[in-house]
C-alpha cells in the first residue's frame, strides 16, 4: 500500500547549516507516528517540510505517492490534503470561531457557505468548543483556541494532520484538553504525525515514536520497546532527562 508521507534521503539545509540529515520515513494511511527530541534537532523542520512550508534542498518528499515541493504545480491541490496545527494557533483575530473554521474550504475547495458552516459546527461540537462559535478567538483561553485549531484543520478534511508542539504555548491546566481532542482523532484513525514533548500522550496513542538529534533519525519504534528499551545513548539520555521532570 502506497504510504500516506514518504520520505526518502531527505536534505535540509539553512545556509551552512545541515538540518535534515538524509531523512527517510514512510508513515502508512492511518498511522500516528510521534516525533520527539532535543531543541534543535529538526523536529519541526521536518514536519514543515512535509506541507512544503520549509523547502527542502534534496531528496523526494511524496504524498499518497505524489512527490510534493516549493515548485510542483500541484502544491496547492496537495497542500489542501495536509492539515497542520502550530504551536501559536494562528488564528484570525479579526474572524470569529466559525469564520476561522470556514474561510480555508470556502476560499480553496469552494464550498459553498451553507455547506461549510455545517462542517464547522460538526467539528466544533466534537472538539467541545460549538458554543464559542460566534466569539472571537482574543476572548477565548490558549486551550480553546487551539482546539479551535485543530477543527479548523480537520474542516478542510485533510487525508494527514501535522502538529507542531501544539501543547508547548499552553499553560498546564489546558494541555489534557487539547490531547484528549488529538487522542480521540487517532483513535478514529486519523493519520498523524506530531512533535511533541508530551511523552505520556506518546506512550498512550503513538503506533511508532521517533527520537531526532542533530538533523538526524536516531531511533524508532514502537512505544513499548521505546520507552523501556531506547537502544541509543542519546536517546536513552533524553528519556532520562524528560521523564525525571
Amino acid at each position: 500500500m502506497t504510504p500516506a508521507v514518504e520520505m526518502r534521503d531527505v536534505q535540509k539545509y539553512y545556509g551552512t547549516f545541515h538540518a535534515l540529515v538524509g531523512i527517510n520515513l514512510a508513515v502508512s494511511k492511518g498511522e500516528k507516528v510521534v516525533i520527539c527530541g532535543p531543541s534543535g534537532s529538526g523536529k519541526s523542520t521536518l514536519i514543515r517540510t512535509i506541507n512544503q512550508l520549509e523547502e527542502h534542498q534534496a531528496g523526494d518528499i511524496l504524498i499518497n505517492g505524489q512527490p510534493i515541493s516549493a515548485d510542483a504545480p500541484n502544491i496547492e491541490a496537495m497542500r489542501r490534503e495536509i492539515g497542520m496545527c502550530f504551536q501559536h494557533f494562528n488564528l484570525f483575530p479579526h474572524l470569529t470561531i466559525l469564520e476561522n473554521c470556514t474561510l480555508a474550504p470556502m476560499l480553496a475547495r469552494k464550498t459553498p457557505q451553507a455547506e461549510a458552516e455545517k462542517t464547522a459546527m460538526a467539528f466544533l461540537e466534537k472538539v467541545q468548543i460549538a458554543n464559542q462559535a460566534k466569539k472571537y478567538p482574543g476572548q477565548l483561553s490558549g486551550g480553546q483556541q487551539q482546539r479551535v485549531a485543530i477543527a479548523r484543520a480537520l474542516c478542510m478534511k485533510p487525508q494527514v494532520l501535522l502538529f507542531d508542539e501544539p501543547t508547548s504555548a499552553l499553560d498546564p491546566e489546558m494541555i489534557g484538553e487539547v490531547l484528549d481532542v488529538m487522542t480521540t482523532l487517532a483513535q478514529e484513525g486519523m493519520t498523524m504525525i506530531c512533535v511533541t514533548h508530551e511523552m505520556g500522550f506518546a506512550r498512550r496513542v503513538a503506533d511508532r515514536v521517533i527520537f531526532m538529534d542533530a538533523g538526524l533519525i536516531v531511533e524508532e519504534n514502537n512505544p513499548e520497546a521505546f520507552f523501556t528499551a531506547p537502544q541509543n545513548p542519546r536517546t536513552k539520555a533524553f528519556l532520562d532527562q524528560v521523564l525525571s521532570h
